[in-house]
């Protein structure tokens, strides 16, 4: 670990200093994550918390829920395939999308990629929020997950290459806060609009969500595209041109050059697919898998797809849980901010662990906790003390979440991947991740009914899995030169002998 320091400071310090026109570039470019936080929270709240929405498309868990039968096990309650496939289904186009994203993100540049997601997703909302049946809902989903896919390959690679070095983790989880934000505007707008009569108190949160989609394709078609995007497309002048503005000096050569460079050889790259296989971009492959693989087996979406389930399991009322939703939407968007002071300062592997540490305790804890008041049929009861202690309890889990694998699950992919295959690297992660996305809660209220109390436990052993996975593989990237990666693979005990000749 010591050889890996020491090569990260004796890397290249390119000039420039942090611009206002960056940051507010990288601002309105992270605008992307709304869209996904949005609709993260907007499935949960309106496919448990409105009785009319329930009724409407999903008779039969709404007759489950209102009759609760004596004999009606309390964790299989909301147990419906149909439901989930309503949270779900955004995801099942949102795992295809990134691979065309990708073709258009590197033919045609990052800004057109959330240009056309930001659309996308407006034409989706419209559609879910007029929906009149179950399969004129579904489509709008499906759009939805389009939109989201294209937003979620393009915006963290826009970010990551227009950051500068020392500030790269920072402005990159400006995404993940925008993801936070949109969870906890749809708390908001789902507590406001619950007592709201007829469909109203459903249609207006889905419709919502299309202004959120044209605040991301109006804000990205404002935008610049990246100097590496221009240097792909030769306009090698307003490339430069471009880096001296968000740099705020002209003494930018060497970052420019190093830019060049990599641009250079990724137009030789004739297939990108394939190239990623190589054996000298095996660790780049291998983390672009793993981590969004760990990330969605964190079990986090038990938390933010399904907190009023969860918080109705635990004996809080339909307004209470509403309201204990929006709380864990705070904290969320808190503790994002704690990961923008920390990354660039604490590094990587650190949020990654501690954070780790304390969503072990934490789920560990609740799992014991629900076992012992409700065992294995789901009917018992928290008092007071237990209720509140068990809310602090996925506060703070969603707080070591909201710092370390949230939003390092975006920014570590995005960045140490080269020029040639960076847009195909970001689309397997985010695929990958769209996918196990789809996957957990399509299953989670089957899982939850069948696993019982020892569902927490499955993801708990996935926390310490991934807590080892990073120890072993997953080196410090923080000061380290997006284009100059490479140094790190070299100086590490394990990637070493795949890159050694290159």
């Amino acid at each position: 670990m010591l050889q890996e320091d020491n090569a990260q400071r004796e890397g290249k310090i390119y000039g420039g200093k942090v611009t206002p026109l960056v940051l507010v570039i990288c601002l309105v470019a992270a605008t992307g994550g709304l869209i996904f936080g949005y609709d993260v929270g907007v499935t949960a709240a309106g496919s448990t918390s409105s009785n009319e929405f329930l009724r409407k498309f999903f008779p039969s868990v709404y007759i489950k829920m209102k009759c609760e039968m004596d004999d009606e096990d309390g964790y299989c309650r909301f147990d419906s395939q149909m439901l989930t496939l309503f949270t779900s289904s955004i995801y099942m186009a949102a795992m295809v999308a990134p691979f065309f994203a990708s073709s258009v993100t590197t033919a045609y540049g990052r800004k057109t990629s959330m240009i056309l997601g930001g659309l996308v997703f407006f034409v989706g909302s419209f559609l879910g929020s007029a929906a009149m049946n179950i399969e004129m809902l579904i489509i709008g989903r499906l759009l939805l997950g389009v939109g989201v896919g294209f937003g979620n390959q393009s915006v963290p690679v826009y970010l990551s290459e227009m950051a500068p070095t020392m500030l790269r983790g920072a402005l990159n989880i400006f995404f993940q806060m925008a993801i936070t934000i949109g969870i906890l505007v749809s708390s908001l707008v789902h507590y406001s609009t619950a007592n709201l009569e007829g469909d109203l108190g459903w249609r207006f949160p889905l419709g919502f969500a299309a202004i959120l989609g044209l605040i991301m394709a109006l804000g990205s078609l404002l935008l610049p595209d990246t100097p590496n995007s221009l240097l792909t497309k030769g306009q090698n002048g307003k490339a430069k041109e471009l880096l001296q503005k968000i740099r705020g000096t002209e003494e930018v050569d060497e970052e420019f050059q190093d830019l060049f460079k990599a641009s250079e050889a990724a137009k030789k790259v004739e297939n990108p697919w394939k190239n990623i296989t190589q054996r000298r971009h095996r660790p780049q492959l291998v983390l672009c898998i793993l981590i969004p693989f760990f990330q969605q087996l964190t079990g986090i979406n038990v938390v933010m797809f399904y907190a009023p389930v969860l918080f109705k399991t635990l004996g809080f009322g339909d307004r209470a849980a509403l309201m204990s939703a929006v709380l864990t939407g705070i904290v969320n968007v808190l503790a994002t901010l704690v990961a923008i002071l920390l990354v660039d300062k604490l590094g990587r592997r650190f949020l990654f662990f501690q954070g780790a540490i304390q969503m072990i305790i934490c789920q560990t804890t609740v799992a014991v906790m629900i076992g012992l008041r409700y065992g294995s049929t789901g009917e018992g009861f928290f008092t007071t003390t237990e209720a509140n202690m068990a809310l602090f309890l996925i506060c703070a889990y969603v707080a070591a979440f909201a710092w370390s694998w949230g939003p390092l699950g975006w920014l570590v992919p995005s960045e140490i991947c080269p020029l040639e295959i960076r847009s195909v690297g970001q689309a397997i992660n985010v695929s990958l991740n769209m996918t196990l996305t789809f996957a957990i809660n399509q299953s989670f209220l089957s899982m939850l009914c069948y696993m019982k109390f020892g569902l927490f436990f499955f993801f708990v052993l996935f926390q310490i899995m991934m807590t080892i996975f990073i120890y072993f593989f997953v080196p410090e990237t923080r000061g380290v030169p997006i284009e100059d990666m490479n140094r790190v693979w070299k100086a590490h005990w394990f990637w070493q002998d795949f890159v050694r000749d290159y």
